[in-house]
């Protein structure tokens, strides 16, 4: 059974750095997408990075794009997400999910996801 832990949130300062982790384990992706996604209270949940595992091609949203950096360890198959220049409007859960196919930035694409872990940036 596949299974996604994040980890790495916390509380940073405006204009900090912080990245999160998504840790794999159940299964080995050799293609299909894993992609980070935030959320804040009552909003929907919001497509922020992906990372196409087969063409090894990123996408980003318009908001963070220039800020945040997602990436992969091939050794284990985890996804990192690098987040600069961090803003108070970044605060929100961060929840990394996966597919088995091409990467969309639209949480309704994603079945299998992890728990979430919390980012706030204070000004």
């Amino acid at each position: 059974r596949v299974q996604l832990m994040e980890s790495g949130g916390g509380s940073v300062q405006a204009g900090g750095s912080l990245r999160l982790s998504c840790i794999v384990s159940g299964y080995t992706y050799n293609s299909g997408c894993m992609a980070w996604f935030r959320q804040l209270p009552a909003k929907e949940r919001e497509g922020v990075a992906a990372f196409d595992f087969g063409a090894g091609s990123t996408l980003y949203a318009d908001s963070v794009k220039g800020r945040f950096s997602i990436s992969q360890d091939t050794a284990n198959n985890n996804v990192y997400l690098q987040m600069t220049s961090l803003d108070p409007e970044d605060t929100a859960v961060y929840y990394c999910a996966a597919r088995s196919s091409s990467c969309y930035l639209a949480a309704s694409w994603y079945v299998i996801w992890g728990q979430g872990t919390q980012l706030t940036v204070s000004s």
